[in-house]
């Protein structure tokens, strides 16, 4: 049976980290950045100039999604403070163990959603609120990496119905026997960038090949890019000059259209050497306009790189596709774990993994940028 005494310890640590909370925030600033936000998206003439409403937009939104959920959660805590006030005055009995299994439940969700704020103040990044272009390759290791692959493509499909973003898949190339020798994936949801460059790498996965007749155990690479998606008022120059464009069939699962007709776009920046391509839509120019988009984004980021002297975020974080550049480690066979190499954050339940569940590993990932990258984070009992 649940103790109030056991309740208000932490009760009273979630007072304290919610007053901590409100100066690491800034609350109070914010407060006022949005009710100037508000006075001049009041004006009668605040449409009249487009850019700067949607700059005002932005800004508003930004605020916004920083103070709704401080608000709920300092609802929420002093709600559980008067509830833990009623059920200090109630005798010994029933009524009692009733108040404090509901103050359980309330501190419980406080928790949770001081956990998540807590997070979201990590992700202070300009394109952090931004949708996310993910790009898988598969590496070296052959029919098993394009599996692993495919794999991999799964894992962040589920992780999107979990913590509901959208993701739409915007080009697939399937492999010769086996899986897919890439794909791009376009992720849509508040802080998406923010939460997925954690994901930014090599990822090594070490099993008894399901290809092998032997069964001999085989290690396979497979990386990922992921770029943030840039709104119309981000300026990339892109000359058409430089670019190379070709239409092919897509490629997929039956249907009336797919293989009709030559819909799919593939752009090569010839000064970089960046490829994107689309076949999600059913017009050539609705998949020319979103192979853009992805070749905008990549260029950007591209070129933050070369401001920066140093290829690590583009190229650096992700490395070569073989031994020696993962940022994560897959073992099915001979036993079971995920260890994320840069944080130390692990698992042994590798299934639970890749049916989406990488919260931990994102966290852990956030937590350790924000401390300098020193490893913080303790393997979790399985």
């Amino acid at each position: 049976m649940i103790q109030i005494e056991e309740i208000e310890p932490r009760l009273v640590q979630l007072r304290r980290g919610l007053v901590e909370m409100r100066g690491y925030l800034d609350v109070d600033a914010r407060r006022k950045t949005l009710a100037e936000q508000e006075r001049i998206a009041a004006a009668p003439d605040f449409w009249s100039n487009q850019a700067a409403a949607r700059d005002n937009i932005e800004k508003t939104n930004a605020q916004k999604v920083v103070l709704k959920p401080f608000d709920a959660l300092k609802t929420l805590v002093a709600d559980a403070e008067v509830m833990l006030e009623l059920a200090e005055a109630e005798p010994p009995g029933p009524d009692r163990d009733a108040a404090a299994q509901e103050l359980e439940s309330m501190v419980v969700k406080a928790e949770e959603a001081f956990g998540r704020l807590e997070l979201q103040s990590l992700l202070t990044g300009p394109l952090d609120p931004c949708n996310a272009y993910l790009t898988l390759h598969a590496g070296a290791g052959g029919t098993e990496s394009c599996d692993w692959a495919s794999m991999l493509l799964r894992m962040y499909q589920r992780y999107c119905e979990r913590v509901g973003f959208t993701a739409e898949l915007v080009d697939i190339s399937p492999g010769d026997e086996a899986g897919i020798t890439a794909a791009t994936l376009y992720v849509s949801g508040t802080n998406a960038y923010g939460f997925f460059k954690a994901e930014r790498g090599v990822h090594r996965l070490v099993r008894i090949s399901p290809f092998d007749s032997n069964s001999r155990r085989h290690t396979s690479f497979v990386s990922l890019d992921v770029v943030a998606e840039l709104s119309e008022d981000v300026e990339v120059e892109i000359n058409e000059s430089d670019l190379e464009i070709s239409t092919y069939r897509s490629g997929g699962a039956g249907g009336q259209h797919v293989n009709k007709t030559d819909s799919a776009i593939r752009i090569r920046h010839v000064p970089t050497g960046i490829v994107v391509s689309c076949q999600a839509e059913r017009s050539q120019h609705k998949n020319r306009a979103r192979a853009m988009s992805v070749l905008k984004a990549k260029l950007y980021e591209f070129e933050q790189d070369k401001k920066r002297e140093t290829m690590e975020k583009f190229y650096g974080d992700k490395g070569a596709i073989a031994w020696g550049s993962q940022i994560r480690s897959y073992v099915l066979q001979p036993y079971t774990m995920v260890k994320d190499l840069r944080t130390g954050v692990q698992t042994g339940d590798t299934q639970a993994v890749l049916d989406g569940d990488i919260e931990k590993f994102i966290d852990g990932w956030l937590k350790w940028k924000s401390t300098g990258g020193r490893k913080i984070v303790v393997a979790e009992e399985d």
